[in-house]
């Protein structure tokens, strides 16, 4: 009967495997199950394999097999190897069943009943401690029983992730055979310590083996053991050993399987930046990877180091000058030159003033490797070229030569000739001004999940996210930026090849544009008087701001926060923080960037405005590896700035996962002019503490500037025009910054006013006009800025047809130089 019963479990399997919709369960499942308790340890065998195939398709089902398989588990662990003679196998009480009663408990969690419980942590325990028992028998047979138990017995309890003292004991036990004589061994233990080091409970455990895995990447003959090692020692990486595990993985990248070289290059990418402390340090890594393994650097490393890069100030300069001597080797790898070709570029500037790096040099060094390197790499190259003309005047000459050439405009890629068409006929017939708005800096980019994860991700396959996600981040971990890799501001149209920098399907910026009409404006505007009528054709200005006005069909007007009153009120929120001006001050002239950043929180802003009216997008980025609960952003009106300045915000999560970014969009609407910007209060707990901080939103009366052309007679008129004490501020100060032409024509143009030539009689002098749009009203404009590069001092006036928004405005741009 019982060999009937164990056919019979066997067959049905085998059915259910071929045909699941033929196997009824229901009135079938309590027998099922009952097969557990048989005597007969061949039916249990069977069972348990039945139990498991189906209990993936309906666990609820069969959710009763548990506590009759710890019970039939225990009696197997606890019994001698005497008392299931006829299923002992070398001294190892019934192995294969073992086995397969730990593998059905991976299908559950852990049990809820605490005597079910207590007996299975028991169980696993008895496990643990025979596997330090001495060997009862030299044959290989008995130790692969024994392991085979022991390997399930911790996959079961890295499964369950709840108890401290086996997750520490099963780290161990593994790390004993890190250094054991069998490959298979080592190889096991290595792949089970990467989901160790995932566990909060386990993680400074495997990190003690450090030494021993690092020694078995450099030493193992068998290249699948060295790449365990490698991914052990990607997830036991945190801040306090990130230097040590990077270089290693660093110097074993040069002689390293050419299967796994490339699996290496993004995990040294990830970390590199996961934990840098020093942004320095994260590019010296990433030129290292380009140097040491050029060819295994994809194009989303490289995308990833250049967006990095123009996101943070304090890093341009040093990547500048780094990357400029790396492209001094002799032997340069090609994405070492498009890394350079960007960064250069972008930052050359920073580096122009040391002579062994002037704009000559620079320009002679990166085109010394134009003849050697693809067609997608000299179309950054041409782009670069023109961007140098904006950067340094002196090398148009020399530039434009280049472009001239005949190997340029009738190369046979179509993309370098157009390339080299239209950059020439740019650097010949666009005015300075034109060339430094059509060029200007590339701005900071939105940020995504790092497409370099993404890309390990899609390498390691479907089931290795919880390996390689961010499931154990370290506290102090950077990796708030996000993934969108950079691309070159140019005017060529893109072909296929030169998608260099992989954005085609984003949408491009928009940059606030003055109406063709703005000069016609100004003559009515310096008397405060309703705004001008509207021609009757759609601007693409008025296409902005209809987007922008929320109406009851479109989900912009889901963006209007149904309850304001939930908000906190001024007086409900504390003062600014100390740094809250200095922060303020950095956005008077541009619209994007990072606004605030401690160890826990780094909040960015990308913002674009029209007329009156703008939209902003503030981002969130926890930094740290604990969610952030209650997570609550708003922001306050102080004083009357209510009926000054609208501002609707879109509420977001009250959770934000440890190193995920959440987006808050703002729509804003100048109803009158103002003073003081809105606060942005953030309030959250972390780690159960209640965490909050005060901060002045970048919204300021200039960003509602409309920028106005016109002629040097309309000038002076309207200059007289406002001649009254009371619409004119002026301020005389020393200069806080070095005195650039260049800087100081694009602070101006950032702070919204137009840049008027051939207006001043001195020509070292700069003029601009410009209107600030209202709701209520329009007010006209106009500045005068005197550099005295001597005495070093400025002199500043402004003439508005509105006392206050006259000192306003002139506090706020003298603070910029």
């Amino acid at each position: 009967m019982d060999s009937v019963k164990q056919s019979a479990a066997l067959c049905l399997l085998r059915l259910y495997k071929a045909s699941p919709d033929l196997v009824p369960m229901g009135e079938w499942t309590a027998r099922v199950v009952h097969l557990l308790n048989d005597q007969h340890m061949g039916v249990v065998t069977a069972a348990v394999s039945l139990i498991t195939c189906l209990c993936k398709k309906n666990p609820d089902d069969f959710k009763t097999c548990i506590s009759l398989a710890v019970s039939r588990l225990s009696r197997i662990v606890s019994s001698a190897s005497t008392d299931l003679q006829d299923y002992t196998y070398y001294f190892v009480p019934a192995p294969w069943l073992s086995v397969k009663l730990l593998r059905l408990l991976q299908c559950y969690p852990p049990p809820e009943d605490a005597a079910v419980k207590g007996r299975l942590v028991e169980c696993l325990e008895t496990v643990l401690n025979k596997a330090q028992e001495p060997p009862k028998s030299k044959k290989v047979q008995h130790s692969n029983a024994k392991n085979a138990i022991l390997f399930e017995t911790i996959s079961l309890i890295i499964h369950y992730d709840s108890e401290p003292n086996l997750l520490v004991r099963a780290c161990n036990q593994l790390g004993q055979f890190l250094q054991h004589r069998e490959t298979n061994l080592r190889y096991l233990a290595l792949e089970s310590m990467c989901t160790l080091a995932s566990s909060e409970f386990s993680h400074e455990a495997v990190k003690t083996h450090i030494d021993t895995v690092i020694n078995a990447l450099k030493t193992e003959r068998d290249v699948s053991v060295r790449q365990r090692a490698a991914d052990l020692l990607y997830a036991m990486c945190d801040r306090s050993n990130a230097k040590q595990i990077v270089s290693e993985m660093l110097r074993y990248l040069e002689t390293a399987d050419y299967a796994i070289r490339e699996e290496i290059v993004l995990k040294v990418a990830i970390l590199a930046e996961k934990y840098a402390v020093d942004y320095s340090w994260y590019v010296d890594t990433i030129l290292n990877l380009i140097r040491i393994a050029g060819d295994y650097v994809s194009e989303e490393v490289w995308y990833r180091v250049l967006q990095i890069v123009t996101n943070r100030d304090d890093v341009q300069g040093y990547a500048a000058k780094t990357v400029f001597e790396a492209l001094q080797a002799p032997a340069c790898h090609e994405n070492m030159v498009k890394v350079g070709g960007y960064i250069l570029g972008e930052f050359g500037n920073l580096i122009a003033g040391d002579p062994r790096s002037s704009p000559p040099v620079q320009f002679s060094l990166l085109h010394s490797k134009f003849h050697l390197c693809s067609v997608a790499t000299r179309a950054l190259l041409l782009s670069t070229y023109i961007k140098f003309i904006n950067l340094f005047p002196e090398t148009k000459a020399t530039i434009q030569g280049v472009l001239r050439a005949g190997s340029q405009l009738r190369n046979a890629d179509v993309e370098l000739q157009q390339r080299a068409v239209e950059y020439l006929t740019l650097s010949s017939v666009a005015s300075t001004d034109v060339l430094a708005t059509v060029l200007e800096e590339m701005p900071p980019f939105p940020e995504r999940e790092s497409s370099i994860l993404a890309k390990l991700k899609r390498k390691k396959g479907p089931g290795a996210g919880s390996a390689l996600d961010d499931g154990r981040r370290d506290p102090s971990s950077n990796d708030i930026n996000g993934g969108v890799e950079p691309t070159p501001s140019t005017v060529s149209t893109p072909s296929p090849s030169a998608d260099l920098l992989g954005l085609r399907a984003a949408p491009p910026p928009v940059a606030p544009q003055a109406p063709s009409g703005a000069g016609n404006l100004l003559v009515d505007v310096f008397s405060d008087g309703p705004a001008a009528q509207p021609s009757l054709g759609p601007t693409p200005e008025e296409a902005f701001l209809s987007e922008l006005e929320p109406t009851p069909e479109s989900p912009m007007a889901l963006l209007a926060d149904p309850a304001p009153a939930a908000d906190p009120g001024p007086e409900d929120i504390g003062p600014p923080i100390p740094e809250a001006d200095e922060l303020l001050n950095k956005f008077v002239c541009k619209n994007n960037g990072v606004l605030f950043e401690n160890q826990l929180l780094q909040i960015g802003v990308k913002s674009e405005f029209r007329q009156n009216l703008g939209r902003m997008y503030l981002f969130y980025g926890n930094k740290t590896s604990v969610q952030f609960q209650s997570f609550s952003p708003s922001v306050v009106h102080p004083g009357d700035l209510q009926t000054q300045l609208a501002v609707q915000t879109k509420r977001v999560a009250a959770q934000v996962d440890g190193g995920a970014q959440v987006q808050q969009v703002l729509n804003i609407e100048c109803l009158r002019d103002f003073l003081m910007p809105p606060l942005l209060s953030v309030r959250f707990r972390y780690g159960g503490a209640p965490q909050s901080l005060t901060l002045k939103l970048p919204v300021t009366i200039n960003k509602f500037f409309q920028p106005t052309e016109m002629a040097a007679q309309d000038f002076f008129q309207r200059w007289k025009q406002l001649s009254l004490p009371q619409q004119e501020a002026q301020k005389i100060f020393k200069a806080n910054h070095p005195m650039d032409a260049e800087v100081t024509k694009a602070k101006l143009l950032g702070f919204g006013s137009a840049l008027l030539d051939n207006v001043d009689p001195n020509p070292e002098n700069f003029v601009g006009a410009g209107i600030i749009q209202t709701k209520a009203l329009q007010v006209g404009c106009l500045l005068r800025l005197e550099p005295n590069a001597q005495a070093q001092m400025y002199r500043l006036t402004l003439r508005t047809s509105k006392e206050p928004v006259s000192r306003h405005l002139c506090e706020l741009l003298a603070q910029q130089f």
